[in-house]
């Protein structure tokens, strides 16, 4: 996972074009599978469980307002009257 971290940071790309480059790559893999081949030719796709870990931290670094990241993808739920 760190390897695919270090190309988009080698590259000046920011969070949120990189959520949108993971999340083609793993539409990619849903789509298309992990991999395949073609006569003597294959193509093996970036790891899955490397690609939804980063899409998690990217998701919670763009959510992120200067707030903790301690309750990133929290949610509150009321529940009035009976």
């Amino acid at each position: 996972m760190s390897e695919i971290k270090e190309v988009f940071e080698e590259n000046s790309i920011s969070d949120e074009q990189m959520l949108r480059y993971i999340n083609d790559a793993i539409k990619a893999i849903a789509v298309g599978g992990q991999s395949y081949k073609i006569g003597s030719r294959s193509l093996t796709r970036a790891n899955l469980t490397d690609l939804v870990a980063l899409k998690k931290e990217l998701e919670s670094r763009v959510n992120q307002s200067g707030e903790s990241p301690f309750f990133d993808n929290t949610y509150v739920a009321l529940f009035e009257g009976r």
